[in-house]
């Protein structure tokens, strides 16, 4: 019973834990949402030199993305109140998979839940990344094109485009835990190495990829050829 717990609610924890430990980690070593962060203040700063409806199709593009993930965690949220009303016939399946272990109801309820609370979190996430995505398109449009913009503006517009893809991160990273909760059905220590290679993935895919890599070298051209500029 304590190892069902265990094996439950890891994915949970995982995610919550990946979220607080990460931004400590980007303190010493600068992850790819990082660097990236330098190419939206960047974006921000050329938009805010030119009048062209470039910057509404890539904003558009990108609220596409995050609406489209938003509406698929409405869908699978209401998968799993289906599956609560179920969950009788949902037993019978799992005993006839011969999975060796033996399912309660309790145990497949309780995992309903924590399977429910993730999506619920993705749909969060998503939505407030939306919320924070209009507000940016807004104020860059607000932006007055007749005299230059000041460096904090810039910078305010580029927090809040910041603020909306670290929400939309937390939601994908939600989806990729959520691969976990699937896998109890197999095994009770299946869920916790399924949660270790997402991490590990993770932490590659931020810290260690060839995106990263491709991304900081475009930071630093970019960087060079700004303080060419100035001298």
């Amino acid at each position: 019973m304590q190892t069902t717990l265990i094996s439950t609610f890891f994915p949970l924890l995982c995610y919550f834990a990946y979220n607080i430990i990460v931004p400590q980690v980007e303190k010493m070593r600068p992850s790819l949402s990082t660097i990236m962060n330098m190419q939206r203040r960047r974006w921000v700063a050329n938009a805010t030199q030119r009048e062209s409806p470039f910057d509404a199709i890539l904003s558009g593009n990108i609220m596409g993305s995050v609406s489209f993930l938003a509406s698929t965690a409405v869908l699978l949220i209401l998968a799993i109140f289906a599956v609560f009303g179920q969950v009788p016939a949902l037993m019978t399946t799992l005993n006839s998979l011969s999975l060796e272990r033996i399912y309660t109801v309790t145990d497949v309820q309780l995992h309903l839940v924590v399977m429910l609370a993730m999506f619920v979190l993705a749909f969060f996430a998503f939505t407030l990344s939306l919320r924070q995505f209009n507000h940016f398109c807004i104020m860059l449009g607000a932006v007055d094109h007749s005299e230059p913009t000041s460096e904090e503006e810039i910078e305010a517009i580029t927090r809040m485009n910041a603020l909306g893809a670290r929400n939309f991160n937390s939601g994908v990273r939600a989806y990729y835990f959520s691969v976990a909760t699937v896998a109890w059905f197999v095994s009770e220590w299946l869920p916790i190495i399924t949660c270790v290679a997402t991490i590990l993935i993770l932490a590659h895919r931020e810290f260690f990829s060839s995106a990263h890599r491709t991304a900081a070298s475009a930071a630093v051209i970019a960087e060079r050829r700004r303080q060419q500029k100035k001298s």
